[in-house]
């Protein structure tokens, strides 16, 4: 073990009952049935957006490409877009 660094141990409680134990109050799903159905359908629509966002990534690099390939410098594209070149290179490389 490196200096400085110490070992890290994991308790277990013995005191308190635990899930396992079958002693844990779960609530009741159909006093919150709406609730989690809002739930549901803003992670699945979290998940479309995030599908779009990645299209849009990939249309936006192959554009960038295009524009790098008829002369126009990472640093043109920067200055079009208000960022920086570091961020039109990772735009390229992602």
């Amino acid at each position: 073990m490196p200096i400085g660094q110490r070992l890290m141990t994991t308790r277990v409680d013995t005191v308190n009952d635990g899930c396992h134990d079958g002693y844990v109050n779960k609530p009741d799903a159909t006093n919150h049935e709406a609730t989690l159905e809002r739930l549901r359908e803003v992670r699945a629509q979290a998940i479309e957006h995030t599908r779009i966002a990645r299209q849009f990534s990939a249309e936006r690099r192959q554009i960038m490409q295009s524009l790098v390939q008829v002369g126009f410098s990472q640093s043109d594209l920067a200055r079009e877009l208000g960022v920086s070149r570091q961020a039109i290179q990772k735009m390229l490389a992602s």
